[in-house]
């Protein structure tokens, strides 16, 4: 099988790590059959070819060649997400199995676009960060969680979606609201469910990923890290290209989305509410 990579530009951590997880993976069975990036990195200087080249993989001059030569697809620009619209316009109107890297996209609105385009054309496909699938969130009772308490590293524009993306894992999507209750330097957000439940998320900059769950019994449950997850990911985004069993609901990636977007807005705005229906 054959997995064909669609970038901005294809030298970065993502596109380079890729080929080997999904060999690996797979036993070889798994391979990238070609890769298209828009533009050489803006970080590097490395060019499409320059980068094909290094890691012994066919370069394509247009989307529409990845596409046509390639089993599956991997929409990558993990982090340039305002690219996603062009990228996936045309893998996801092409009924191949298709992965769009974290962070999917800028709101809520081009999100539901986003898969308006693959439902229209049956294209099977999610997208979702790495923490939902490790050990701990996977064996995780989801039954009567009222409250989680989450933490994590890094900075809110790029690695809030690791604490977001299990929390609405273990809740549900149905949140409604979403309010700024950090500082500048432990930004975070107060995330409200339409039933009363709630969440909060902050980002520390250091440290693990660790999650606390109060549960409507009483009873406390902790995440003090999160192990396996990226290796957990590959094997689940293999068995998806394998057999297109999609591993995410497009609404929990929605509603994800919508948290991000308000939440970026509320970081501005501390201690107000921004309806993710607005």
């Amino acid at each position: 099988m054959k997995i064909g990579f669609i970038d901005y530009y294809l030298d970065e951590w993502h596109a380079n790590n890729y080929p080997k997880f999904f060999a690996d993976a797979s036993n070889g069975e798994i391979t990238v059959g070609c890769a298209y990036g828009q533009i050489p990195s803006p970080i590097t200087g490395v060019t499409s070819e320059q980068w094909c080249e290094k890691y012994g993989i066919r370069h394509a001059a247009t989307i529409e060649q990845v596409i046509e030569e390639n089993d599956c697809i991997v929409v990558l620009s993990p982090d340039t997400p305002e690219q996603h619209p062009a990228l996936c316009a045309l893998p996801l109107a092409s009924g191949k199995r298709t992965y769009v890297d974290k962070t999917f996209a800028t709101s809520k609105k081009i999100a539901e676009e986003i898969f308006a385009n693959a439902e229209a054309h049956n294209t099977p496909c999610f997208s979702s960060s790495a923490l939902r699938f490790s050990n701990e969130i996977k064996a995780a009772d989801k039954k009567g969680i009222e409250f989680i308490g989450a933490r994590g590293p890094g900075a809110f524009s790029n690695y809030a979606i690791h604490q977001v993306e299990p929390i609405v894992t273990l809740m549900g999507a149905d949140v409604r609201r979403v309010m700024s209750i950090g500082t500048q330097n432990a930004p975070g957000l107060l995330i409200d469910y339409a039933d009363g439940r709630r969440a909060t998320m902050n980002c520390y900059g250091d440290g693990p990923f660790n999650f606390q769950m109060k549960y409507a019994d009483g009873h406390i449950a902790s995440i003090p890290d999160c192990s396996d997850y990226f290796a957990n990911f590959i094997v689940d985004l293999v068995d998806f290209f394998r057999t297109g069993d999609v591993k995410v609901s497009h609404a929990e990636t929605i509603a994800i989305m919508g948290i991000l977007e308000k939440g970026r807005l509320a970081l501005d705005d501390p201690e107000h509410w921004y309806n993710l229906n607005d």
